[in-house]
């Protein structure tokens, strides 16, 4: 038998052990464990260390292992799942150590709201910011299970999601004190949770969820945040971000009763904006793929816009079947940049195209272009934004990626 044995244990305490195991742990000749951990065998007749220092445990350790018996610690669920077996390995040569599980805090949360979750993202925010929470929630991952503390609370995690202003939406599932006769497992609307106040044992669970029905009587007239579109399962963060296109809808100079293209339409965010803007003006959303389309028709309809064609087509073979425009935006050019512009020289003068390029290659494709055609004024827009995001009780700008505005007048007289 091995000198040092790592016990996990539950809220249900030495009931929740095989018996082999309790009778490990009331035999050990060293107990260690946390006040709460220790409490579940107040007749233990070793000699017992409440963790705190972990430097100080590991030497309790290493002076027992000179003498008879042997070691128990006691931890929180599964010891080698985000917690102090790890440490232990580092300290300690391996055949000195054996590892007695129990069902982990994540285990238990997943099987209380009864969700399958062998495909979950698990974040240990626990001792550790919630940075990589961030990516994770923009990448619209599917199933989240955030261990907390008593910083990273289930309160703080709800400003994060709720100042990311996400295209994806999120079931909040908050589990209290699991396993225990008090655990209280609840679903809850984001900004319900604010106010809230949990049990410091708990773990949150995010599920992806359907976008609810929207209200429009609240929604800006300018500005939809990015949340209220609908987006691709797989590509949630694949559209043009609320800050950067409302500089784009300003770069365009719009007027009402007109004709725009916008190419490669990803949602139809842009076209939404200038549909609602502008109902007697014709907006054209062209997009390479079928279920492109379909997105941008679902979310005509989510908006209720009557003035957005969506056209399924790859540019620019696609722009001669549609009417002369009075505008142009790109927003995508699946590889095909030159040859879009090209097409673009059906403008009349006083015409503008405004692109979001994303890549040093394709502003100096665009730039190349207007030295070659001589009909053009050109100004660019470097736009590099943050968002502000909480972190605990402090505030930080988290960025979005760095785009140029390029917006190209036709010279000529209008």
């Amino acid at each position: 038998m091995t000198p040092v044995h790592v016990v996990g244990i539950g809220l249900d305490g030495a009931d929740g052990l095989v018996e082999s195991v309790r009778q490990l742990v009331e035999k050990a000749s060293l107990l260690i464990g946390s006040d709460r951990h220790l409490s579940y065998f107040p007749n233990h007749h070793g000699q017992k260390l409440v963790l705190g220092d972990f430097s100080q445990a590991i030497a309790a350790i290493h002076q027992q292992l000179t003498d008879h018996g042997y070691i128990v610690v006691l931890v929180t669920g599964d010891p080698l799942f985000f917690g102090l077996g790890r440490l232990l390995l580092t300290q300690l040569p391996l055949d000195q150590l054996t590892f007695h599980p129990h069902l982990s805090a994540v285990a238990l949360a997943f099987n209380a709201i009864k969700v399958p979750w062998q495909d979950a993202r698990i974040i240990s925010a626990h001792g550790r910011s919630l940075d990589e929470l961030i990516p994770a929630l923009q990448q619209g991952v599917d199933k989240i299970a955030v261990l907390t503390d008593g910083t990273n609370t289930p309160n703080a995690i709800a400003r994060l999601l709720l100042s990311l202003d996400l295209p994806s939406h999120y079931q909040f599932w908050v589990c209290e004190n699991l396993g225990d006769k008090t655990e209280r497992v609840q679903c809850w609307a984001s900004a319900e949770i604010l106010e809230q106040t949990f049990a410091p044992l708990n773990v949150v669970v995010l599920i992806r969820s359907k976008s609810e029905q929207l209200d429009l009587a609240t929604l800006p007239t300018f500005g939809l945040p990015d949340q209220t579109f609908l987006t691709f399962s797989d590509r949630p963060g694949l559209m043009t971000k609320r800050e950067v296109r409302l500089l784009v809808l300003g770069e365009l100079a719009l007027k009402p009763g007109q004709i725009i293209w916008d190419i490669g339409a990803g949602t139809g965010s842009v076209s939404i904006e200038i549909a609602r803007l502008f109902p007697t003006s014709q907006v054209y959303a062209i997009e390479k793929t079928a279920a492109g389309s379909a997105l941008i028709e679902q979310n005509c309809r989510r908006f209720q816009v009557k003035n957005v064609i969506s056209i399924h087509g790859t540019a620019p073979d696609i722009l001669r079947n549609l009417p002369a425009s009075d505008r142009i935006f790109i927003g995508g050019s699946g590889g095909n940049l030159s040859q879009i512009l090209d097409a673009c020289y059906s403008l009349a003068p006083g015409g503008v195209i405004v692109l979001a390029l994303a890549t040093l290659e394709h502003l100096n494709t665009v730039l190349t272009w207007l030295k070659n055609s001589g009909s053009w004024h050109h100004q660019l827009l470097q736009v590099q934004l943050s968002r502000s995001v909480p972190v605990g009780q402090l505030t930080r700008f988290t960025p979005l990626n760095p785009v140029t505005i390029l917006t190209a007048k036709r010279l000529g007289t209008s």
